[in-house]
């Protein structure tokens, strides 16, 4: 199953607009390439309605957010709605200032979103109104485990059910669910925690897997967690003692580059609940 959606994001080169932050916009253009994906990056007003119209697929990221690139995700947003274009919302922080939080709401309302994905804590404040994180990391109060996982796979399943996106919670184990089906993934290294970044990478990652399979939002939103997850992994093996988080972040790039879809079908650790 995620051999064939990987395959389909190779041979169709899905360009994606991302407006997305600036701590991280080189790495997600680069992520988005290793896995064979095009990106394209604009973020004033008329330029990203415009730009959003010749893409197959949008990703909005609110890590950096301003008052003048929030009107583009809401036009870009609506935009690529009306053109049945995948959207992709990272709603970075959500829960750590009122702006955030209130922009990621508003988006909710104003734009249908292909896939939410976010850590726990920023999940819980868009589905429950609460929540808390630390800067932009989830709460360790709020964080996934075996103890706790059905509780939120029922959290996740009723939000996907109330927005109709897919909803992927990324954290140590990784939940990724249509409102009907959770793939619980346990692909990835705690390692990468310690790389900005990676979340972004994943969204950008989310929205060519979507984009290139349209039919099967939840499996291709899964194949791409599953596939970040397994190249974190690979990247970790060739590590050395001289290596730290700038080299963990480029191997795992590498890793995605060289992957091939029949790794990921033979490396994805999942569930389905």
């Amino acid at each position: 199953m995620f051999e064939e959606i990987f395959e389909n994001v190779r041979q169709k080169y899905p360009l994606i607009h991302n407006i997305t932050n600036y701590v991280t916009v080189n790495d997600c253009a680069n992520m988005l390439l290793a896995c064979g994906g095009s990106p394209i990056m604009a973020d004033e007003l008329e330029d990203a309605v415009e730009i959003t119209a010749i893409c197959g697929g949008l990703n909005i990221n609110i890590g950096t957010l301003n008052r003048r690139t929030i009107p583009a995700m809401f036009a870009a947003g609506k935009r690529a709605n009306e053109l049945g274009h995948p959207v992709v919302l990272d709603p970075v922080g959500a829960g750590a200032s009122t702006l955030r939080t209130e922009t990621a709401l508003g988006l909710l309302k104003e734009v249908k979103f292909a896939v939410i994905r976010g850590n726990i804590s920023e999940i819980k404040t868009l589905a429950l109104g609460s929540g808390t994180t630390k800067g932009v990391d989830a709460d360790a109060a709020d964080r996934v485990t075996e103890e706790n996982m059905e509780g939120a796979v029922a959290l996740a399943k009723d939000f996907s059910q109330r927005t109709g996106a897919v909803i992927a919670v990324t954290g140590a184990i990784d939940i990724v669910t249509d409102g009907e089906r959770a793939f619980c993934i346990r692909n990835g290294r705690p390692e990468m925690s310690a790389i900005t970044g990676t979340g972004c990478q994943l969204s950008a990652l989310t929205a060519a897997f979507v984009t290139a399979n349209p039919d099967q939002p939840l499996e291709a939103a899964a194949a791409a967690v599953c596939a970040m997850g397994l190249c974190g992994e690979i990247a970790y093996q060739r590590l050395t003692e001289l290596d730290g988080n700038s080299s963990y972040r480029n191997y795992i790039i590498d890793a995605m580059y060289r992957l091939t879809p029949a790794e990921l079908e033979r490396g994805a650790k999942y569930e389905v609940r």
